[in-house]
């Protein structure tokens, strides 16, 4: 899954835009600066006319009132950098997708038991790697993780995630560096490689 911010509506769709003619149908817009609440009406109202079949969620939300406010702008899923029992039940309450974030075995399966949809194991590489994803899925292979922290465009990279039986991959400024970003047809390159890479790895 792309996740991708910054404090400009214009780079956010473009981004959006690029990312869905390559094939995305899935986003999380990061909440990380002071507009970010603007940024995201912007791209949902550009999303809605331009890229209908895009879904867009939230990433790095931290409080109820953070889950609310972009529930209410439109966000179809939230996603969160650490455990909150009180975002979880909010989502639940409000049958909103929900992927929080955990770096040990206990908040994990805690995230799980909390009826989280997807756990995001963050941050992935500083954990310990693919390597920390297998042990942990090793004893608890029915929950449904994500790593996001060190995953790149590379090959050898994705293989080495996709080998432990993650679901997906949360991948940001390796995916969207600003060199990539100078050139719509870089841009669309690169992820319709990182897509077709994926693909080929999953079926290794």
């Amino acid at each position: 899954m792309p996740l991708f911010t910054n404090p400009d509506a214009e780079l956010c769709k473009f981004v959006a835009k690029v990312s869905y003619e390559a094939g995305i149908r899935v986003f999380e817009f990061a909440s990380r600066t002071d507009n970010a609440p603007e940024v995201f009406t912007a791209l949902r109202k550009y999303a809605d006319e331009y890229l209908p079949e895009l879904i867009i969620g939230v990433g790095t939300i931290i409080t109820v009132k953070d889950a609310q406010k972009y529930l209410a702008l439109g966000a179809e899923f939230i996603v969160a950098p650490m455990l909150s029992e009180e975002v979880g039940k909010f989502c639940r309450e409000n049958d909103i997708f929900w992927c929080p974030g955990a770096s040990t075995l206990s908040e994990i399966v805690r995230a799980h038991d909390l009826g989280a949809d997807l756990v995001k194991i963050f941050p992935a590489e500083t954990l310990g790697g693919p390597a920390f994803i297998k042990a942990i899925k090793a004893p608890c292979p029915w929950i449904n993780v994500m790593p996001t922290g060190g995953v790149t465009t590379a090959e050898e990279n994705l293989k080495g995630w996709f080998a432990t039986g993650i679901s997906c991959v949360g991948i940001g400024s390796n995916l969207f560096s600003k060199d990539i970003l100078a050139s719509p047809e870089k841009t669309k390159e690169r992820v319709v490689t990182l897509l077709e890479t994926i693909k080929k790895v999953r079926n290794a």
